[in-house]
């Protein structure tokens, strides 16, 4: 059977690893051709260091039922941009989803530090790397997006505009990046809309990513062991979930409602009936407002 995706075609920028990894396993598990996009190969890694790869990626997306494209690309270089679009169209003649997933931000930024203690330097790299990857990559994949009415473009980012709006987020530079990423989506809900395109914003909820998981010194099979030194860990995700929900836009002939909104993985899964791998429905956002930010002890009961 095909799947709902059959025939389209996704560029995930910034997939190899995390929720841009997970979205792009989705996208083809559901059918779809995925080109995925990031700095790390099997011949040389990003300034992460880490052994995640696009190549990897693209077998996977494979592996699930898809077609998977590994394309290397620096997202900062708007030829290296402009050259991928145009492999896209070569390769293919149309875009029909766009996710922009480019952060490479996890050593620049410092918790709790004021703008005047932060690394200059480094928290203008992830400015760069957080908001101008977007903003190039944007600007030369929607002219081929926009070839087809019904496209979409999704923005991915940490927190809901309700939740960032009156929420200091770690510090200056990261709370600045990730409110950027969400005034995109509007922007562009408002440049798309009336060309027959869609623009939302995303976020996953606690993503247990492979950094994640690292840094608990966990694995995904046993990650239920870091509770005790994190208990509201007890809400985090897989990266597949947040996935699903981009196959669950993507195939839905109605996501023009959802128009310069910001949405959550936990807030789509009882829209569009996605659950996590394991059959749950973790709505980390409603968590962190009504339990852990308001100093309860962690109990999931109700929210996954």
């Amino acid at each position: 059977m095909p799947g709902p995706l059959e025939g389209k075609v996704a560029l995930v920028a910034g997939a190899t690893r995390g929720a841009g990894r997970g979205i792009a396993v989705e996208l083809g598990a559901a059918g779809a051709t995925v080109y995925v996009s990031g700095r790390s190969t099997r011949a040389k890694r990003s300034e992460y260091d880490r052994p995640e790869t696009v190549e990897d990626t693209a077998d996977l997306v494979t592996a699930a039922g898809g077609q998977g494209i590994a394309v290397p690309t620096d997202h900062l270089e708007p030829s290296a941009v402009r050259a991928l679009v145009d492999r896209i169209d070569d390769e293919q003649g149309r875009l029909d989803l766009l996710v922009n997933d480019i952060w490479g931000g996890e050593h620049l930024f410092a918790w709790d530090a004021p703008v005047w203690e932060h690394d200059l330097d480094k928290g203008l790299r992830l400015l760069r790397l957080a908001v101008e990857t977007h903003a190039i990559t944007s600007h030369h994949a929607l002219p081929l997006l926009l070839r087809r009415p019904g496209g979409l473009v999704v923005e991915m980012t940490d927190g809901t505009a309700e939740y960032n709006r009156d929420t200091y987020r770690v510090s200056f530079f990261y709370d600045l990046a990730k409110s950027s990423v969400l005034r995109m989506a509007f922007a562009l809900g408002h440049e798309l809309g009336p060309r027959g395109a869609t623009a939302l914003a995303l976020t996953p909820g606690w993503l247990r990513s492979e950094i994640m998981l690292e840094q608990f010194g966990v694995r995904e099979d046993n990650w239920r062991d870091a509770l005790e030194r994190v208990p509201h860990f007890a809400i985090s995700e897989t990266p597949r979930y947040v996935g699903r929900a981009v196959a669950a836009l993507a195939a839905d002939p109605e996501v023009a409602r959802w128009n310069g909104q910001s949405l959550s993985s936990g807030g789509l899964a009882p829209v569009y009936g996605f659950t996590d791998l394991d059959g749950s429905r973790p709505d980390a956002w409603r968590y962190l407002v009504e339990v852990q930010d308001v100093g309860k002890p962690a109990d999931v009961t109700g929210y996954r």
